[in-house]
């Protein structure tokens, strides 16, 4: 079991859906949080909004950080160390999407993606996971998406980013497990976030306003399953009956999900 009373937590893409749900969630089961996002104004502000609310737990730092290039992640590495605070579990949640034919979409834009949802992800694992070893315990926390497992049309590069974070999430596993460090990965349907509005390119964005926000899963619910498949040290976890079922129907029914995805996005 991964305790989270009083455990001192890293966690990225703080301002998001998800990452409001994580703070919130969080400081209820009394964790001390470094949290992190790309704009420091509204990261203090909603620290300040979320702790006025909440009694238990405490944000310990706010840190600006540019993930989508190493610097940015040496950076916030550097700035938690200089806490001397042990970490007992790095949240990599930070995360950004598009849609478009993967020959629209322009090469910045897709390049940034993989940069932020792939590389950061295993560039702050590989920076925390040395002192985890060292003290023979922490856990590490990957937010990938169903999109790690179902491949969409117009979503090449975001799936391949997810994709890729599974497969990353998997190794780590094995490689840390001996020295008692525990390793999760989830995988949520599309939920009520601000990665429903990604930007969208090319002629498969026409005639489309994306996805049914109807359908859409509520944030708070995935992350109050996913927190307690963390205490569980669950590695592979799909938070949403949403995820549960296409994962199941992508497994021995892999032409209905195909036939599902082209109504859905």
């Amino acid at each position: 079991m991964t305790e989270l009373n009083n455990a001192t937590v890293v966690l990225t893409g703080a301002i998001g859906g998800f990452g409001q749900e994580l703070t919130r969630q969080l400081l209820q089961a009394g964790s001390h949080l470094v949290v992190s996002d790309i704009k420091q104004d509204s990261l203090d502000e909603q620290a300040s909004k979320i702790t006025s609310e909440i009694t238990t737990g405490k944000i310990i730092s706010c840190i600006e950080s540019d993930l989508s290039h190493r610097e940015g992640c040496l950076n916030l590495y550097d700035r938690v160390k200089a806490l001397d605070i042990p970490i007992d579990i790095l949240i990599n949640n930070a995360g950004i999407g598009l849609f478009g034919r993967m020959d629209e979409v322009p090469s910045d834009k897709w390049e940034r993606l993989m940069q932020v949802n792939l590389l950061a992800p295993m560039r702050l694992s590989s920076l925390f996971a040395a002192g985890m070893i060292e003290r023979q315990k922490g856990h590490i926390v990957n937010i990938s998406s169903l999109a790690g497992w179902i491949g969409a049309g117009g979503m090449a590069h975001y799936s391949s980013s997810k994709f890729g974070l599974r497969g990353f999430s998997e190794g780590l596993f094995n490689e840390v497990k001996s020295h008692n460090v525990k390793v999760t990965v989830v995988y949520p349907f599309f939920s009520r976030t601000p990665i429903l509005l990604s930007e969208r390119y090319g002629t498969l964005a026409q005639g489309k306003e994306g996805f049914p926000e109807h359908l859409a899963t509520n944030p708070a619910k995935v992350m109050e399953k996913t927190i307690k498949a963390i205490v569980r040290n669950q590695l592979h976890v799909f938070p949403d009956g949403a995820a549960q079922s296409l994962h199941i129907f992508k497994q021995y029914f892999p032409g209905l999900v195909d036939w599902i995805s082209d109504r859905l996005i």
